[in-house]
């Protein structure tokens, strides 16, 4: 496993982290009109993408986009748990990192897409049970969920290769739609419990027995370039889960693995993010 360390980097986005992580009862509806408005102040509108089970919400750029590739954020788990004994009764997150990652992507076709049941307008639809954000929140209904939500992204552009990015739980889904997929030239995750079986025996859970587990595809996987980063600080995913989900690669193929020095699970991807995915992109996106 290629293990990289790079140098530290600014902290501006610890304070952010920290007022909303200090926010954690605000209302689904108020963390819906938060979001609206940040990527609002950068020209993107929100759309829903009626997509299997689920209807997904959707941020990407108010101004047509064309291109051949599309690059696409995946939100991470959000507020699944209130506390360890409580079911959140709303999974949308206080602190949306992937759309603040998305709104900072430096070129190209883009577009943002929450997890089911995540940033619903009004009560929960009926699909929405609490197991889509705690047991099966990688399930196989999921994922045929935000497959179809990507085929419609694709419509909407023409394009015809993916880059997928996902950000804690979102990199799961990420990798587990790109081992399934043919289109999928790049996969990048932040933060990423990429082996759910290692990352719940780690954190003393319960295993997601509902869930499909990204390790498990590391023969598909094999196949499409990938980039992970993961912080020296991260509690919450530490980078023994990334060891582990490399190592069940083949030794020529196991996908490069970046600790960064000071980061946490929270902290502090947003300020340098467009300098660290750039030199990750293809040529001209």
């Amino acid at each position: 496993m290629l293990f990289d360390h790079i140098i530290d980097r600014s902290r501006t986005g610890m304070l952010l982290g920290a007022l909303l992580a200090g926010c954690a009862v605000v209302d689904p509806s108020v963390r819906l009109q938060q979001a609206d408005a940040l990527a609002g102040a950068a020209g993107w509108e929100r759309s829903t993408l009626a997509a299997g089970s689920f209807a997904l919400t959707v941020w990407s750029p108010a101004a047509a986009q064309r291109a051949a590739t599309l690059t696409v954020y995946m939100e991470g788990d959000g507020m699944a748990w209130l506390n360890p004994s409580t079911v959140s009764p709303d999974p949308t997150p206080v602190q949306a990192m992937a759309l603040q990652l998305a709104l900072r992507h430096p070129v190209g076709a883009v577009a943002y897409l929450a997890r089911p049941c995540q940033f619903q307008a009004g009560a929960l639809p009926a699909a929405c049970r609490s197991a889509v954000w705690t047991d099966a929140r990688y399930s196989p209904q999921v994922i045929d969920s935000m497959n179809a939500a990507l085929d419609q992204l694709i419509q909407r552009t023409g394009a015809r290769r993916l880059i997928l990015v996902g950000y804690s739980g979102g990199g799961v889904v990420a990798a587990l739609l790109a081992a399934r997929r043919a289109d999928v030239v790049l996969l990048l995750t932040v933060a990423a419990n990429l082996d759910t079986a290692a990352w719940a025996r780690l954190q003393h859970l319960s295993p997601l027995a509902g869930s499909l587990n990204p390790a498990d595809y590391a023969a598909q996987l094999a196949r499409v370039p990938q980039q992970h980063w993961v912080g020296t600080d991260d509690k919450v995913v530490p980078p023994g889960v990334l060891a582990s989900y490399a190592a069940r690669f083949p030794a020529g193929a196991r996908p490069r693995v970046t600790v960064v020095p000071g980061f946490s699970h929270g902290c502090c991807w947003q300020a340098g993010w467009a300098a660290m995915v750039t030199p990750q992109l293809p040529s001209g996106e």
